[in-house]
C-alpha cells in the first residue's frame, strides 16, 4: 500500500509518495506561471493544476512501481484563492490568488462589520475569499451573476479527484465566511458578502474522506484498487501535519521568503487584534495560530541583491559567535506587514547608519529586524495563552546557525532542528491520506521528526535584546507616519 501527497504551490505542483509504513518512496515536481494581468493583481488559470498533476501522474506511475498500490491521498493548497464555477462546473475566470490586493477596499469594509471578527476569529485581509467576490459583484456582476460553487485551489484539485464539491475546514477557515469555532460555513458571514450557503462546497475534517478517486482517473493512472481522497489541507495546516505539529505546545517558526510562526491549540481562542491567524486544524478538534510576516528571508535576499553578495556570504561574514544588538536597527517591512501591524503601506527602513557601518553591520541589522518582527508574532501568541516549549526551525534561513542562535535568543525557546528527510506540506497531505484511507491513529501517524540538533537561547545576551526589541517596537508608528 502507498499514500500521495499533493502539494498545490503558488508556483508549482509537488507529489510525494509514502509506503505503509510512511517512509517516502519518491516524488516529482512540475511549475507553471502565475499571471499580473494589473499592479496588486495575481491571478492562475486551474487548468495549470490539472495540467501539473497529471504530467507528474504520469512520471509518478512510470518511477515508482509502488504507485500501483496506491490506496489513499491528501491535497495541500495555497490558500484564501477564489475558483469559481458556474453551474456546469466550468471554470468562469482565472482563480484570484492569495497575494492578490485588488480586494483592499472591500476588505476593509467586511472588516468594519462588527460580527465578522467575532464569527470568523480574523481580520479579514485583502487576500481572503471574501473580498475577491465583493469585488467580482462590484467590477464582473455578469460573472457574479453566473456563480453556482466557489472553491479553494485545493477543493478545487479534490473536485477535478473525486467529482464531489468538498472542502477542509482547515482551508475554508481563511475564508471570512466560516465560524471557525463552530467549523460550520456561517450564513451571516456569507449574507455580509452577498453570497450563499449552497455557493459553498460540502465541509469535512482534513483527516476524514472527501471522496473517492474518479474511475476514469484510476483506469488513467493504472489503478486498480479504490482511493480514498482524503479532505487535505491549507497548505500551513498540511505543514503543521507533516511536522506532527498538532497538540498544544507544538510548533514551529518557518524561515522562508515569508516568516511564519505556528503554534497548534486545543481550543479556539481568537485574537484578531494582534492580526494572528486563528484557523481550524487539519484534524478534529484542533486549531493552530500563526503570526505572518512578510518578508523573512526576501530581507536578506534584498539586501543580496543591492550587495551583490549570496546570502550565505553575508551571513558568514558575522561568524559563529552572537553578537550584542548593533547600533543599526533595520524595519523588515519591504512589502508591508501582516502580524501583528495589518499594514499594507508601510515600507522597510534603516536607521543608525553611520559613516563606519559596513556591510557586515547592515547584515546584522536585517537579522535582527526579522527576528524582532517574528517576537512580535510569538508575543501575540503567548498572549492568547500558547505556550510552546520549543519550536521547530524549518525554512531556508535556517541554514544561518548565527540566525538561529539570534532567534532562539531574542524568542527565549530553544529551536530544534529537524533530521534531514521530508517534513513539508506534501508529506502532510499524504498522511492524511493515509488516515483517510486507513483506521491508523491520529497520533500514530502525524509525528514529528527525528531532531537534529537543539538551538538553546543564550541566556546571558537576552537583557541587550529585550532591550533592543522595545526599541524596535516604538520605531513602528514613527515610521508609519512618514509615509
Amino acid at each position: 500500500m502507498s499514500y500521495l501527497g499533493i502539494d498545490l504551490g503558488t508556483s508549482g505542483l509537488r507529489a510525494l509518495l509514502i509506503d505503509a509504513a510512511g517512509e517516502v518512496v519518491g516524488s516529482v515536481e512540475r511549475s507553471y506561471s502565475v499571471s499580473h494581468p494589473h499592479s496588486g493583481w495575481s491571478e492562475q488559470d486551474p487548468a495549470q493544476w490539472i495540467e501539473a498533476l497529471e504530467s507528474a501522474m504520469e512520471e509518478m506511475r512510470a518511477a515508482f512501481p509502488d504507485f500501483a498500490g496506491l490506496r489513499g491521498m491528501g491535497v495541500a493548497g495555497h490558500m484564501h484563492g477564489a475558483t469559481l464555477l458556474d453551474a456546469n462546473d466550468a471554470v468562469l475566470r482565472p482563480c484570484i490568488l492569495w497575494n492578490d490586493t485588488r480586494a483592499h477596499a472591500e476588505a476593509a469594509r467586511l472588516d468594519s462589520i462588527a460580527e465578522v471578527r467575532s464569527l470568523s476569529g480574523n481580520i479579514v485581509f485583502p487576500g481572503f475569499t471574501a473580498p475577491k467576490l465583493k469585488w467580482v459583484r462590484a467590477h464582473e456582476p455578469e460573472i457574479f451573476e453566473r456563480v453556482a460553487k466557489v472553491l479553494l485551489p485545493a477543493a478545487f484539485m479534490n473536485f477535478y479527484l473525486t467529482g464531489e464539491h468538498v472542502a477542509d475546514m482547515s482551508d475554508s477557515a481563511g475564508t471570512s465566511w466560516l465560524d471557525t469555532g463552530a467549523r460550520q460555513w456561517s450564513d451571516a458571514l456569507l449574507s455580509a458578502s452577498h453570497m450563499r450557503s449552497d455557493q459553498m462546497p460540502r465541509l469535512v475534517e482534513g483527516s476524514e474522506p472527501a471522496g473517492q478517486l474518479r474511475s476514469e482517473l484510476a483506469r488513467k493512472w493504472g489503478l486498480s484498487q479504490t482511493v480514498t481522497v482524503a479532505g487535505g489541507a491549507g497548505d500551513n495546516a498540511a505543514a503543521a501535519c507533516g511536522i506532527g505539529a498538532t497538540q498544544e505546545g507544538q510548533g514551529f517558526v518557518s524561515l522562508g521568503t515569508s516568516g511564519v510562526l505556528l503554534a497548534a491549540r486545543d481550543g479556539y481562542r481568537p485574537a484578531p487584534e494582534t492580526a494572528l491567524h486563528t484557523f481550524c486544524h487539519a484534524i478534529p478538534e484542533r486549531w493552530y495560530q500563526m503570526g505572518v510576516m512578510l518578508s523573512a528571508t526576501d530581507s536578506l535576499n534584498w539586501l543580496s541583491s543591492i550587495t551583490g553578495v549570496k546570502p550565505a556570504e553575508l551571513t558568514a561574514g558575522l561568524g559563529e559567535e552572537l553578537r550584542i544588538p548593533g547600533l543599526v536597527r533595520f524595519l523588515p517591512y519591504l512589502s508591508g506587514e501582516r502580524t501583528p501591524h495589518n499594514d499594507a503601506v508601510i515600507r522597510a527602513s534603516f536607521t543608525g547608519i553611520g559613516a563606519d557601518t559596513d556591510r557586515t553591520e547592515l547584515t546584522r541589522a536585517v537579522l535582527e529586524g526579522v527576528s524582532f518582527g517574528l517576537r512580535e508574532s510569538f508575543d501575540a501568541l503567548k498572549a492568547t495563552g500558547a505556550r510552546p516549549e520549543r519550536l521547530f526551525a524549518i525554512g531556508g534561513g535556517t541554514r544561518s546557525r548565527y540566525w538561529l542562535r539570534l532567534i532562539a535568543t531574542v524568542l527565549d525557546i530553544p529551536l530544534a532542528l529537524p533530521a534531514g528527510g521530508e517534513f513539508g506540506a506534501a508529506l502532510g497531505a499524504a498522511r492524511l491520506g493515509r488516515l483517510a484511507a486507513s483506521d491508523a491513529a491520529i497520533e500514530d501517524v502525524l509525528l514529528p521528526p527525528e531532531t537534529a540538533e537543539v538551538i538553546e537561547p543564550e541566556n546571558d545576551k537576552r537583557a541587550a535584546f529585550d532591550d533592543a526589541y522595545l526599541r524596535f517596537r516604538a520605531a513602528y508608528p514613527a515610521t508609519r507616519q512618514i509615509q
